[in-house]
């Protein structure tokens, strides 16, 4: 008899412990009874009955952290990029948080990720790395309607990071690079075109010039040699002596040339002396 009343009162404080739930703040426990749901517990004391019911779900109803893993996403212009999100959501209807879909956090986490790379899509390289505002904004607009449906309210969505992949990194640093020396060489072309045509320019300016001073000489040897006509006239003996002159300072001027090693005097230079001279043979 005594055994039976220690079991009996054994199994009362175990009843009595199964029934008392003390639920913490910042969370709503869902209760089931029979596998029906029965209600929700919010933070503080609440009484169950043992055995019939049991709470089937807890529900964190504070500000839920979801971590969207980095992804590749292809642009409208075929470029590969890489882009990861970060979103802050809150179970607003915990009801609709546990019956309304199996895991509402790796679902609203995949719903960002297809989202993600859907907004993407529509933009080019560009478009896409300067207009992350632009990305956020579509993105919680368009997830917005899905997660009330599931019970939850997302607060905000983050773009942690978009940059190219590294294949693309290392197509964007080539194009770069052949860029630089693209315009290098149309430089270095640009510089020698106008060498060149500055160099002609001076070379036709020499010609001109020497031109001008050959036509100066010409001009100069003819009132020369007209003064000189009209000097002598036809006497012959001026003539004569001024050709003897001009044959001696040619010929002290070859045998003063450092490039002058040997010198050969016709045999007849005293006749030839004479004879420019002027001066009657013997």
């Amino acid at each position: 008899m005594e055994f039976f009343v220690i079991a009996l009162l054994v199994f009362a404080i175990i009843t009595l412990l199964k029934g008392v739930r003390i639920v913490p703040q910042g969370e709503e426990w869902i209760v089931e009874r029979l596998g029906k749901y029965q209600g929700t517990l919010l933070p503080g004391l609440s009484i169950i009955i043992p055995y019939l019911d049991r709470v089937a779900y807890k529900v964190v109803t504070k500000d839920i952290i979801l971590d969207v893993q980095e992804q590749e996403v292809i642009t409208r212009d075929n470029a590969v990029i890489l882009t990861n999100a970060i979103a802050f959501i809150k179970v607003t209807d915990p009801i609709k948080a546990v019956y309304g879909v199996v895991n509402f956090a790796e679902a609203i986490r995949n719903l960002i990720m297809t989202t993600l790379r859907s907004i993407i899509g529509e933009m080019t390289l560009d478009e896409a790395l300067s207009n992350r505002d632009k990305i956020k904004a579509r993105l919680r607009e368009s997830i917005s309607d899905e997660a009330i449906d599931w019970g939850l309210t997302v607060k905000s969505v983050e773009i942690q990071d978009i940059k190219p992949s590294e294949s693309m990194q290392r197509a964007m640093e080539a194009q770069a690079s052949a860029e630089r020396e693209r315009k290098a060489m149309v430089t270095k072309a640009e510089g020698t075109k106008q060498a060149t045509i500055l160099n002609a320019e001076a070379q036709l300016e020499s010609a001109r010039l020497q031109a001008e001073a050959q036509v100066t000489l010409a001009e100069a040897s003819a009132e020369a040699i007209k003064r000189v006509t009209a000097a002598v006239g036809e006497r012959e003996a001026p003539m004569r002596y001024l050709l003897g002159e001009k044959y001696i300072v040619a010929m002290g001027a070859l045998a003063n040339s450092a490039n002058t090693k040997t010198i050969v005097i016709p045999a007849d230079i005293q006749e030839t002396l004479r004879g420019l001279l002027g001066r009657a043979q013997p």
